[in-house]
């Protein structure tokens, strides 16, 4: 009897899958590089809010690494590192290889922008003697979650005369901040008979911004009105018809913290999708030459599909890709083809608070890794990529010969809901790709939660890819 339970032990470690081998499997001189790693990560993101913010910081930690900015008339060799800026509001950052692109170019593509409040384009108004911004959310989010949370403003707002103007308001801890007001419980019956869609609109989403009139003996409306523009007007220099040729955000003004009594955990604004930036940005900065051209592309509106020529959906990054093939001599459209990309994006980590949303068997969990997603989308795959069974077998080939913790998983159940990632513009491009990112507990709110170790673990992925000989 002895002997057959040993064959059977043996059949099944043999040909049945193990079950995810999670923070128990590394040693605590790996998790305390974990731990080191994610202190960089919190500068980052507490750092890069908006994506314009995010492509500054990332500029810094690129030259101090030794990149230097894309010239398209030079030539490069291999071990070089270049920049490479779209319109202040996405970044490529491109190690070349030994055989540069005519091979193909390793990707590893993550978004910077994150779900927030924008300001409407004439959004400053007075009422009852209180001045208001009207606003206009961005991306997929709970209103009821933005309401009653300090808040900061930030974004850039250029003048009649060309003259840009960065503005960040409400960080600091002696600076004024901004709030979404909500109503009372004792007045709110009505309210609470919604349903939570209907609880809160979006014209109800006007942001506190002052309350004292312009000190003045002339009776003029909208005193409250003119005392804030008179404010910003003196600190900024803007006029209220600056509005119109700005692009302000309001964004939750507190910075990251550690969670939990073992402070295992991050919670912050904006891990979707900087979580994943931020690893494949270290990434960048730490191969060093080579084999295939290696390019960390941090792109803008992913919340809102990608669209416009900051978006997954530009010809930006195709464009780089093609001047790269020119210079090793090869057309643009076959080192395209022969690419292959991980798409670093998030995906729902299983909360148990609300098992019902998920299917256990197939999503992914804290502290186990990073999660790859063979597809996303809705339905019956609906708007997805679905990576192919030879490009999935590579990943995870990789990621078990560097022993990096991992997982696979889907968003929810299916039909309950799902979203997208940029995979499937990276697809239509004729390039192999596949999601691979950090689970998160809260997704798309203002404060949202991941593991350390899985922040670590996506960090060694991206290596693991951009250093790879095949």
């Amino acid at each position: 009897m002895a002997d057959e339970k040993s064959k059977t032990t043996k059949l099944k470690e043999k040909i049945m899958m193990e079950e995810p081998k999670g923070i128990k499997a590394l040693t605590k001189r790996e998790i305390k590089k974990a731990d080191e790693f994610c202190k960089g990560y919190k500068k980052f993101i507490d750092n890069s809010p908006i994506e314009r913010e995010a492509v500054r910081y990332t500029v810094e930690l690129a030259k101090k690494a030794g990149f230097t900015e894309y010239d398209a008339e030079a030539q490069y060799k291999a071990g070089d590192k270049v920049y490479y800026v779209n319109r202040d509001k996405a970044i490529a950052l491109a190690v070349i290889g030994k055989n540069g692109v005519k091979n193909g170019a390793r990707l590893a593509i993550a978004h910077i922008d994150s779900p927030r409040i924008d300001l409407k384009p004439n959004p400053l108004y007075e009422a009852n003697d209180l001045a208001l911004f009207k606003t206009h959310y961005y991306g997929g989010l709970k209103k009821y979650q933005w309401t009653a949370i300090p808040l900061s403003l930030h974004g850039t707002v250029v003048k009649l005369d060309g003259k840009k103007v960065n503005i960040s308001w409400g960080d600091e801890e002696d600076e004024s901040c901004f709030c979404i007001t909500d109503l009372l419980p004792h007045l709110a019956q009505e309210q609470s008979a919604k349903p939570m869609a209907k609880a809160f609109t979006g014209e109800d989403m006007n942001v506190l911004v002052g309350s004292r009139p312009y000190d003045t003996k002339d009776e003029e409306k909208d005193l409250v009105k003119l005392n804030v523009m008179a404010i910003l007007n003196k600190k900024y220099g803007i006029t209220e018809g600056d509005f119109l040729s700005a692009e302000l955000c309001l964004i939750p003004s507190f910075k990251s913290k550690d969670i939990g009594f073992d402070a295992s955990m991050i919670g912050a604004y904006g891990h979707d999708d900087k979580v994943c930036a931020y690893p494949a940005l270290m990434a960048a900065v730490d191969v060093e030459t080579p084999e295939q051209t290696c390019i960390t592309y941090l792109t803008d509106k992913e919340e809102i599909g990608s669209d416009g020529n900051t978006g997954m959906q530009s010809d930006f990054l195709r464009f780089f890709i093609y001047d790269l093939a020119n210079q090793d001599g090869v057309e643009g459209y076959r080192a395209l083809s022969k690419s292959t990309c991980l798409s670093a994006d998030v995906n729902a980590a299983f909360d148990p608070t609300y098992a019902s949303a998920y299917e256990a068997k197939n999503c992914s969990y804290i502290n186990n890794g990073v999660i790859i997603s063979k597809y996303t989308g809705h339905g019956g795959k609906y708007d997805t990529s679905d990576a192919s069974a030879e490009y999935m077998g590579k990943i995870r080939a990789m990621l078990e010969k560097n022993d990096i913790l991992w997982q696979v998983g889907e968003l929810g159940r299916v039909d309950l809901g799902g979203g997208g990632t940029i995979a499937k513009y990276v697809a239509n491009m004729n390039v192999d790709v596949v999601d691979l990112g950090v689970p998160v507990l809260s997704m798309h709110a203002p404060f949202e939660i991941v593991s350390k170790t899985d922040v670590y673990m996506a960090y060694r992925a991206f290596f693991a890819f951009f250093d790879a000989n095949e």
